[in-house]
């Protein structure tokens, strides 16, 4: 018995000591989300898919206090949202690095989709290197909690059981699967946010899905799968580099492509302006275009 009361009052104490750092973020119709506080001067972050409007945003802080904020950036990508609130003297989170998390790790989440902070007790399901989102940014740890969608924990804090705020709590970026944001993305996104109020990526203007390339050009190209083009955005990059519906993406530079995600993982910031060259199928025939990389809006 005294090992779980000792256990409930630690958990609570834990529960205690991040409170302070998460706050009510209203800016949908529905119930409030929530966020941490990133800075002392006002800066929150948050999810990004909890932003239904930006103006009129209001955010709820742990004395009591109901201020109004003002959006700073939004990243869909990644779902991860800054807001200032008009306010100093915030709590910043105590973050923690994610390499140290194991499967089966106790964690709590915290919400504060009212006026009070609420916690849930659960455990990382599967902790993963760095993987892409379904949008194509670069995620730079997998950390899947067994706790479902929880109405209005999202923005909220992943807490591990030394009280260090391990990550971002989501449901946006997979569907009914609950994710901690890691603090490298936090990080390097809210980065970006402040400096240039989005985050840049590259843009080609195509949709494409994976398709099996014949085996003899599986032979001769050394790899299975290419990307079909299904659409062409006219105006876009790849419009005005010779594109065409139909054709088969096989490389960007010396990178094979198969799947969008390999092509987002190649659209950085840092290649936006330059020129690329893009090897295609096009009527079984392997050509070579060049293609110079757009930013995305």
């Amino acid at each position: 018995m005294d090992i779980l009361s000792d256990l409930s009052d630690g958990l609570a104490s834990l529960v205690e000591a991040v409170g302070p750092s998460v706050v009510r973020v209203e800016a949908r119709r529905r119930l409030p989300a929530s966020g941490i506080a990133w800075s002392s001067d006002g800066l929150i972050v948050t999810a990004d898919h909890a932003i239904e409007h930006e103006e009129g945003i209001r955010v709820g802080l742990a004395d009591g206090r109901t201020v109004t904020a003002v959006p700073v950036g939004r990243d869909p990508s990644t779902d991860v949202a800054l807001v200032r609130a008009r306010a100093t003297g915030l709590t910043p989170a105590t973050w923690v690095e994610p390499g140290t998390a194991r499967t089966g790790h106790l964690v709590v989440s915290l919400g504060r989709p009212g006026r009070a902070v609420r916690a849930r007790l659960g455990i990382l399901t599967a902790v993963a290197d760095a993987w892409r989102a379904p949008g194509g940014a670069a995620i730079d740890r997998y950390l899947e909690l067994d706790s479902g969608p929880a109405a209005g924990f999202s923005g909220g804090a992943t807490v591990d059981a030394s009280g260090g705020v391990l990550g971002m709590q989501t449901t946006g970026l997979l569907r009914q699967t609950a994710l901690a944001l890691p603090l490298p993305t936090l990080r390097r996104v809210a980065d970006a946010l402040l400096a240039h109020g989005r985050v840049r990526r590259g843009y080609l203007g195509i949709g494409g899905q994976p398709v099996r390339l014949p085996v003899g050009l599986c032979r001769d190209l050394g790899q299975e799968v290419g990307l079909l083009l299904v659409s062409v955005e006219p105006g876009s990059p790849a419009e005005a580099a010779g594109l065409l519906l139909g054709d088969v993406m096989l490389a960007v530079g010396d990178e094979p492509i198969g799947h969008l995600q390999d092509l987002f993982g190649l659209l950085t910031a840092e290649r936006i302006g330059t020129a690329v060259p893009v090897r295609i199928l096009r009527g079984g025939e392997p050509r070579e275009l060049s293609v110079v990389i757009g930013e995305r809006r």
